[in-house]
């Protein structure tokens, strides 16, 4: 490992390893045919601190560094994708945006409870005709009197069945373009915000995926997070942190493909040998393994700009980029390393090759992390 860890970090992610094979590994392959959402196990890693990694300790987190943070999302994303994936969007956007953005009030009254998970956090940006643009909008957010009314359709939000706390994002001036957006908080239960289709999806289906429809959705002025015209702004700084996030969950369901691809070839005997002896296949396990590290240490240096509070928006696309192209090709070699068995049910790595494949399209595509990373080597500033 090239990226020196300090002790207090190895700590952490030793203890989040041991937590995850032993909570949550055991049953993530009855939750990905069963479709239940790990609430239990979000509440076991809430108490262990999982839940509010970053956010400051007087507001209930542990208010520890990104890096440390990746750690252990890795470590889940080694168990159990769906609840990971769930983890992040609760730690990297919701939490994180709260912390940036939220005034006192807001901090003191939501954050407490999103560390304890006592209620996960959900991010609704994704519209069904907008996509990627977030310019493209269409739900809007209507002052009248002290309140805001919202009123359209959200699309493929993680946790929108099972959120306590949706920030929310709507245009409060049409004409400003993404000056014209703004984000606000709102909670589950608010009359006018209704849970519409679930995803039947390929993977992470232990994490519900769902529209959110607004209409009248009467919000409380109070609950606006940062400014008026900060919802593009919210998003765009909160992404970053997603992305990072995407690379450490890519990392991890890599390395646990790695790991099982390992120990079948090492069990495993064809031609009277063990097929790991095969030259061929030593070489897949190498690149692998060579691929995963490049990955890793791209998931450490936007984490460690982060830290630093240095710009890092690239070096977060190109870590997302990468990692999540890299888990797409090694899932997909390691099914070819347990030959028929691979594309069974007995063995994890069907799964880990479903829950991998959105990876390249969740929280920016793999084509609009190009176009961020190409704008700011070439300082173009058009916004994809």
């Amino acid at each position: 490992m090239f990226f020196k860890l300090t002790d207090e970090q190895v700590m952490i992610q030793s203890m989040v390893r041991e937590f995850a094979r032993k909570e949550i590994a055991t049953t993530a392959a009855e939750r990905d045919l069963t479709k239940e959402f790990p609430a239990e196990n979000l509440k076991k890693m809430g108490e262990l601190g999982l839940m509010g990694m970053m956010v400051p300790v007087e507001y209930g987190g542990e208010g520890i560094n990104t890096v440390s943070y990746v750690l252990a999302l890795s470590e889940i994303a080694s168990s159990c994708a769906s609840t990971a994936v769930v983890m992040s969007v609760h730690n990297s956007i919701v939490c994180e945006s709260i912390n940036n953005f939220g005034n006192e009030e807001q901090k003191k009254k939501y954050l407490p409870p999103l560390t304890d998970a006592k209620i996960i956090g959900a991010f609704a940006l994704t519209e069904p005709h907008a996509g990627s643009d977030p310019v493209a909008q269409s739900t809007t957010a209507v002052l009248d009197g002290d309140h805001y009314v919202l009123n359209g359709d959200k699309r493929f939000i993680t946790s929108g069945k099972n959120g306590g706390l949706v920030i929310v994002t709507a245009k409060t001036d049409e004409k400003k373009g993404h000056k014209g957006i703004s984000a606000f908080l709102v909670e589950k239960g608010t009359p006018g915000m209704t849970v519409g289709n679930i995803e039947d999806k390929l993977g992470l289906r232990a994490s519900d995926t769902t529209d959110l429809i607004f209409k009248n959705c009467r919000v409380p002025a109070e609950n606006m997070l940062g400014k008026e015209g900060d919802g593009f702004k919210i998003a765009m700084k909160g992404l970053d942190g997603g992305r990072i996030g995407i690379s450490a969950q890519s990392v991890g369901l890599a390395q646990a493909a790695l790991d099982s691809a390992v120990k079948y070839v090492s069990q495993r005997e064809q031609f009277g040998q063990k097929v790991s002896k095969f030259q061929g296949i030593r070489w897949m396990i190498a690149e692998m393994a060579t691929e995963i590290e490049a990955a890793r240490q791209l998931m450490f240096s936007a984490s460690a700009m982060k830290d630093r509070g240095e710009k890092y928006t690239m070096q977060a696309s190109m870590a997302k980029l990468f990692a999540s192209e890299m888990v797409n090709r090694v899932t997909g070699k390691c099914i070819q390393l347990h030959g028929g068995y691979g594309f069974t049910k007995d063995y994890p790595i069907e799964r880990m090759y479903r829950d991998a494949r959105v990876f390249t399209i969740y929280e920016g595509t793999s084509e609009i992390q190009r176009i961020v990373i190409s704008n700011h080597i070439l300082k173009d500033k058009r916004r994809p």
